[in-house]
């Protein structure tokens, strides 16, 4: 008997997953031709979508990588009737995911999302019963801080200490919120957790809210998260049907139920007052604190937050015990850590790796290095609030104390590589566009100091910077990074910040060399023609509206600085790779 998975997360729909599974139904006909055909969400290796999985009854597994409908065709008819494999698609597993732990990622990959037995027959379930029908909530609460969780939103702080306040707090009714509102450009690790394994995330919402004593749970999501969405309504659906949501689970009493909430994509409502005023119908903005969530949250009543990573290593920590958890991690920083690998990388995808691997370890050793060949230059780690790490602290532990360190934080898991044809000043110009156009408007700092900062940041890419823009930069950054009243505003500067910090010679080459050293600020480049490669096809010349490119019909061509106003039109439509920047 063969199984056929099909990676049908986003990354796998997105490069042709559901036209390959037609053609394998095409192929195998009614029924399936005896084979099993399942879908399944994104194991991490995006790079090599789409992926298709055959697994053969008692004879093993055989991974497929950028499967095509046309190479169907070949593997049905290789491997499926002629019981040989096509070798030269198949991708090694054991080397690509080594370095890694999967505790969170465990099922993704593994399993059919909207199917819950199999969840299941892989101990889903199964310590949310063990802790509704042989745990108090007390106990269970011990044993979530003794494995040392921390939450996985960017914060860091302690889980255990979060459910022990809120279980605490003195009320009738209790929330438990799960924070899948993510917005950082570049980072999709929450999504493909609901995407892959939304089970994951409901029993570790349920363990919470035994946990804390509250009996109903929300999953603010984000509406652009459509297969998300529908994947945990679907699990939402599948629970209940079985009775692992609702009233009297497992004859204990206790009783939860889950529903999802749509956030409409504001960044700022990823801070969890935030969020909580979105969910009551008000503007997503933040509130001063304390009170604190758990004290008085959703409606007035206590409310606990956790965000789809923390929740999803849940039942793992039930199911294997708080030393197992551990045993994996540094001392002030323990379990794994998933992150999305983006940017100029080799091997972009998903990755969950032991806190304490290395930045290096996970560009080099498990992304591959950059995908130019060229030098990797720096990592900007935790989103738009995060910050830039250059390529010399690669040897940096990724743990909490040591990424905030360096002046960045570990954020929700974006990490984006940049190679050596990256421009430091563009790249802070463009995550403070980001959070400047996404600032709620409540702190004059915040609303205001940004886009103070941000027409800085844009002057001296355009050319016109002064010398004391950079000063001005740290100074202003400093003030709203003390003034903010919420994460966003606090931490909206750090791409800034440690862009000065580390990169100060490129803000130097902008400002008073007048060149922008990785050819990116188009302002601050010159425009030539490569008089061996210009075939004279006179593309360039109908691009350029300011006449500044001159030539006959299949002669050399060539640009006048002098009226050049780069706006790089000529670059995109050359066929022959001869326009230059330099």
């Amino acid at each position: 008997m063969h199984t056929v998975m099909v990676g049908l997360g986003s990354c796998g729909i997105a490069t042709g997953g559901l036209a390959v599974q037609r053609r394998f139904q095409e192929l195998l006909g009614p029924e399936n031709g005896g084979v099993r055909l399942k879908e399944t969400g994104c194991i991490g290796l995006c790079h090599r979508e789409v992926l298709v999985e055959i697994v053969e009854d008692g004879r093993g597994r055989t991974l497929y990588g950028e499967v095509t409908p046309d190479r169907v065709d070949r593997i049905v008819a290789d491997h499926l009737r002629g019981g040989r494999a096509v070798e030269e698609w198949i991708v090694d597993r054991e080397e690509l995911l080594a370095g890694q732990k999967r505790i969170v990622l465990r099922n993704c990959g593994e399993i059919d999302p909207s199917c819950i037995e199999e969840y299941r027959a892989r101990g889903g379930y199964l310590a949310l019963s063990r802790a509704v029908t042989g745990m108090s909530p007390g106990e269970v609460i011990e044993t979530v801080a003794d494995s040392g969780l921390r939450g996985r939103g960017g914060a860091g702080f302690p889980t255990g200490t979060k459910w022990r306040l809120a279980r605490a707090a003195q009320a009738e009714r209790k929330v438990v919120i799960c924070n899948a509102d993510e917005g950082d450009p570049g980072a999709f690790m929450d999504r493909s957790v609901l995407e892959g394994d939304p089970h994951s995330v409901l029993e570790g919402m349920a363990i919470a809210g035994y946990a804390i004593g509250a009996g109903e749970g929300i999953v603010y999501i984000r509406a652009e998260y459509p297969l998300a969405i529908r994947r945990l309504r679907e699990a939402i659906a599948g629970a209940r049907e079985s009775g692992l949501l609702g009233p009297n689970l497992f004859d204990s009493g206790f009783s939860f139920s889950i529903r999802l909430k749509e956030g409409a994509g504001a960044f700022v409502c990823g801070e969890e007052t935030a969020l909580i005023a979105s969910i009551e119908g008000k503007r997503g903005m933040p509130r001063v604190r304390p009170p604190f969530p758990t004290e008085a949250g959703l409606w007035g009543l206590p409310t606990c937050i956790n965000n789809v990573e923390t929740l999803a290593n849940v039942p793992w920590i039930l199911s294997h015990g708080a030393r197992a958890f551990r045993s994996c991690g540094t001392a002030n920083s323990r379990g794994t850590k998933v992150f999305a690998l983006a940017g100029k990388i080799r091997r972009g995808g998903l990755v969950e790796v032991p806190m304490g691997t290395t930045i290096d370890e996970i560009v080099y050793g498990i992304g591959g290095g950059t995908v130019s060949g060229g030098p990797f230059k720096a990592v900007q780690i935790g989103g738009p609030s995060g910050g830039c790490i250059p390529a010399s602290l690669g040897g940096t532990p990724i743990d909490y104390e040591q990424i905030t360190a360096t002046g960045a934080i570990m954020g929700s898991g974006g990490m984006v590589v940049m190679d050596d044809s990256t421009c430091m000043v563009d790249v802070a110009r463009y995550f403070l566009h980001f959070t400047q156009n996404e600032s709620c408007g409540k702190c004059t700092f915040c609303r205001i100091g940004t886009k103070r900062m941000l027409e800085i940041l844009e002057r001296i890419c355009a050319g016109r910077g002064i010398p004391e823009d950079v000063h001005t930069l740290a100074e202003l950054g400093e003030q709203i990074r003390m003034s903010s009243l919420c994460g966003l505003g606090q931490t909206a500067p750090n791409p800034v910040l440690t862009t000065l910090r580390y990169f100060h010679e490129e803000y130097e080459a902008h400002i008073r060399g007048g060149k922008c050293p990785a050819r990116v600020c188009l302002a601050l480049v010159e425009f030539g023609i490569d008089p061996d490669r210009c075939t004279g096809c006179g593309l360039c010349v109908q691009a350029c509206d300011a006449g500044a490119i001159s030539g006959r019909s299949k002669e050399v061509h060539r640009i006048d600085g002098s009226r050049c106003v780069r706006c790089g039109k000529c670059l995109t439509v050359c066929r022959s790779d001869a326009v230059r920047k330099g």
